[in-house]
């Protein structure tokens, strides 16, 4: 025999990592030079490893907290009620703020990056009425509609998530930092991936499903015909959600996507108030009090009624007014301050209600 094996785990790892390099081929000729049998010395092998990994998860845990990163797993009772449904839920959630409570109703509100003006407009305002009525907005904090939406249930006093495709301690994108820590102050942020997990492509599709599967209605806003938006309007289908979309002009690409889920059966929004009096989710309707601002002189009608979603220029609504440009400029600023145009770049007017 050639010696012992130490029996404290620690020194027996490091002693058969010895052997190992500097001696023997594989496990079976040690044994038999040490006449020790293999699976005993396997077992105490396995002691170091469980104790190193459980170790090294408390380190981790206690890092994580530092950051503000808390775990819950699937079978905590706070675990969302609603993301356990799917058949594919996570086996736990890293979080940074809050986690979805039980009770809470969510509408995820999700769109193009590359979104055009009215489709921000339109996810600002769908957000912030959901927020006056009490309803959270999940979405993926991506450019765009997601970011549009999420910062508009904020401001108006609600609640949003978003849910990562990287770890919950990363801000991605790196140019949403405010976001990220107002969704951490006002809601929260979410991630099935360990905390310090990069961003990767084929993490995006795999979020997707939690987006839908945390919400009971997914919203499109803008989507080309084919992209990421509608990966999880089709999951939240599979997952037994309703799905709807704004519809749009069919020149429009950013518009094909809602279109084509229209076209396959997806409720269509042409009113948000509509929209919110279906889903149940007018629980205290704000109250439309009587602004004496409201009434318009009839130089204010006849600009609003020429005023689109759609951006136009001075010339485009002088040429349809007939006013002078000076008169038609003045009347803009008051029908912004009324809070029924805005300026969208340069001497362009868009419509507001």
């Amino acid at each position: 025999m050639a010696g012992k094996i130490p029996n404290d785990p620690i020194m027996c790892l490091s002693f058969v990592n010895t052997q190992l390099r500097d001696f023997y081929p594989d496990l079976d000729e040690l044994c038999s030079a040490f006449d020790t049998e293999r699976s005993e010395l396997e077992k105490k092998l396995q002691a170091v490893r469980s104790h190193w990994e459980l170790s090294r998860a408390q380190d981790a845990y206690h890092k994580w907290r530092e950051k503000g990163i808390q775990f819950i797993s699937c079978e905590n009772p706070l675990y969302p009620a609603r993301l356990q449904q799917i058949p594919d839920y996570p086996s736990g959630l890293f979080y940074k703020g809050a986690m979805i409570s039980k009770e809470e109703r969510c509408v995820a509100v999700i769109g193009a990056r590359m979104c055009t003006y009215n489709g921000r407009n339109t996810a600002q305002e769908l957000s912030k009425r959901l927020a006056q009525n009490g309803v959270s907005v999940v979405s993926g904090m991506a450019y765009g509609i997601d970011a549009q939406a999420q910062e508009a249930c904020i401001k108006a006093g609600g609640k949003s998530y978003a849910v990562l495709g990287c770890g919950a301690d990363i801000c991605y994108p790196k140019e949403n930092r405010g976001l990220y820590e107002a969704l951490a102050d006002k809601g929260g942020v979410i991630s099935e991936f360990y905390p310090g997990t990069a961003p990767a492509a084929w993490h995006f599709p795999m979020r997707n499903r939690i987006i839908s599967g945390l919400s009971e209605i997914v919203v499109v806003v803008e989507a080309r015909k084919k992209s990421g938006t509608l990966i999880t309007a089709d999951l939240a289908l599979e997952q037994g959600r309703d799905v709807y979309a704004f519809p749009g002009r069919m020149q429009d690409a950013l518009s094909a996507g809602c279109n084509r889920l229209i076209q396959e059966g997806a409720g269509m929004i042409t009113d948000i108030e509509e929209f919110l009096e279906t889903n149940g989710f007018l629980t205290r309707k704000a109250a439309k009090e009587k602004n004496p601002n409201l009434v318009l002189a009839s130089s204010e009608k006849l600009v609003y009624s020429c005023l689109d979603s759609d951006a136009k220029n001075l010339q485009t609504l002088a040429e349809e007014t007939d006013l002078p440009i000076w008169q038609l400029m003045g009347v803009l600023s008051t029908l912004e301050l009324k809070g029924l145009a805005s300026e969208s770049g340069k001497n362009n007017y868009v419509k507001m209600k």
